[in-house]
């Protein structure tokens, strides 16, 4: 008998695994917070003794060599990834057992694509392939993106991803599982499809990687190819170089005059709370990331890296598991933290700003207004299925560098759902521009009566 845990790292896109038998197991691409895949393996009874990696990871600061210390596993890593730290370097065909009571054995299938040195690994009860972790070569419905090596690799990289896919696909029965660790809104899958679970049979049926020749899918791949998050250029060396281990215990607590002091200084202070909260009142000048959504991707992608960090927190509880999240992109350590609610985080005798929100009907029973400025923030990829006449374009993770491109007036900024008009919304507040959120899903603006035209 064997098990496979999942392990969701939702506010990345991603998964982890623990799979294993009676005794032992292995962990497949693990999160930098590891703490979560050791209480896995203690949930089983379960000792990890090996830990591998399917690539030298692009948008996540890996747990592999933190986990594989602190527990003595073995530390598996493709034999062509260059790394600055001791590890077992895996070749195409090895094979290593995870569980010999078991009969489980993990058999490494190099699948170059997403990475040169990409490799995925077979788990074998008895010699039967019963499931393969396949990282970001072959995932539910797509494959991992091949652009975030080196832009001169990227039309070859796509090619060995089509091969990779047909190579899974004919070395494996159709009843094996396919475990990705993206696919599920990470960025580093060419594209978002629907499903949390497949096979390679399904795969065969569904994946345009299975289903069209080489060229038709090249063209596609890279025509469908989205913008890159601007962390991800310091992943890849984090975790070559070997990440250090992670300091998740409460930051220097700071009170209002500290938060104001480090405003002054250029620092970034963000506030977690929901957009609601935000807009209703927060101390003028911080920005807003809703902790219940893509904490990590959005802060890591949008502030100046390096930039010391001040949080600010309805509850420990928030701010403990936002600390867990931005650990996960490189960002180690607040700089201070607050909680409790804006009255307490601004100076004696100043109250707390605010923003209003709206809907598109709103938008709609507004227009024409002269002065008013629709600002869509939305990925390009996005604004060419369909825009609002009129509007100005600017995404979100681009805007605090072009601020000044915004036309002057009444802002109304929107975006597919609320979540990136609302980090844009503070980040114009923060610049004194007057502005209102459109915290409203996309597909009611033309049945709200504004017209949209598609590019």
């Amino acid at each position: 008998m064997f098990f496979v845990d999942t392990i969701e790292v939702s506010g990345l896109g991603n998964r982890s695994y623990l799979a294993g038998g009676e005794r032992t197991a292995v962990a497949v691409d693990p999160p930098r917070d590891v703490d979560q895949v050791i209480a896995a393996a203690a949930r089983r009874g379960v000792r990890i003794a090996q830990v591998v990696e399917t690539h030298v990871h692009n948008d996540y600061v890996t747990g592999g060599l933190a986990l594989a210390r602190i527990t003595g596993a073995a530390y598996l890593v493709p034999a062509g990834a260059r790394v600055s730290f001791a590890r077992i370097p895996v070749q195409d065909g090895d094979r290593t057992e995870i569980d010999a009571d078991s009969g489980l054995t993990l058999c490494a299938v190099a699948t170059p694509g997403h990475t040169p040195h990409h490799t995925s690994y077979v788990l074998e009860e008895n010699g039967m392939a019963v499931a393969v972790f396949t990282g970001g070569s072959l995932l539910i419905g797509t494959v991992g993106r091949p652009d975030l090596v080196e832009p001169r690799l990227t039309e070859q990289l796509a090619r060995a991803q089509h091969a990779s896919a047909h190579r899974l696909a004919a070395e494996l029965p159709d009843e094996t599982e396919v475990l990705p660790t993206h696919g599920f809104g990470s960025f580093c899958s060419s594209s978002q499809a629907e499903g949390s679970a497949t096979t390679i049979g399904k795969e065969k049926a569904s994946n345009e990687a299975l289903t069209h020749d080489v060229d038709d899918f090249v063209a596609g791949l890279l025509a469908g190819l989205d913008d890159i998050p601007a962390y991800y250029t310091h992943m890849g060396p984090a975790n070559a170089a070997g990440p250090a281990p992670v300091d998740l215990t409460p930051p220097a607590v700071a009170d209002a005059g500290e938060i104001a002091a480090r405003l002054a200084a250029g620092e970034w202070v963000v506030d977690l709370r929901n957009r609601v909260a935000f807009a209703e009142g927060h101390v003028s000048g911080s920005f807003n990331f809703e902790a219940e959504g893509q904490l990590a991707t959005y802060l890591a992608w949008l502030i100046p890296w390096g930039r010391p960090v001040t949080l600010l927190a309805e509850s420990r509880e928030q701010l403990a598991a936002a600390q867990r999240e931005l650990v996960r992109v490189g960002i180690d350590r607040p700089a201070a933290a607050a909680t409790g609610a804006p009255a307490e985080w601004v100076p004696e005798g100043k109250a707390p700003a605010s923003f209003r929100r709206a809907t598109f009907a709103d938008l709609a029973g507004r227009r024409p207004v002269e002065g008013a400025v629709v600002l869509d923030v939305r990925r390009g990829s996005e604004r060419a299925a369909g825009y609002i006449e009129g509007s100005v374009h600017i995404p979100v993770h681009a805007l605090h560098r072009r601020l000044g491109e915004v036309p002057a007036g009444e802002v109304w900024v929107h975006c597919a759902g609320g979540m990136r008009a609302a980090i844009a919304a503070s980040l114009l507040d923060a610049a004194g521009r007057e502005v209102v959120a459109v915290d409203d899903s996309f597909d009611a603006a033309e049945k709200a009566g504004l017209t949209v035209r598609t590019a």
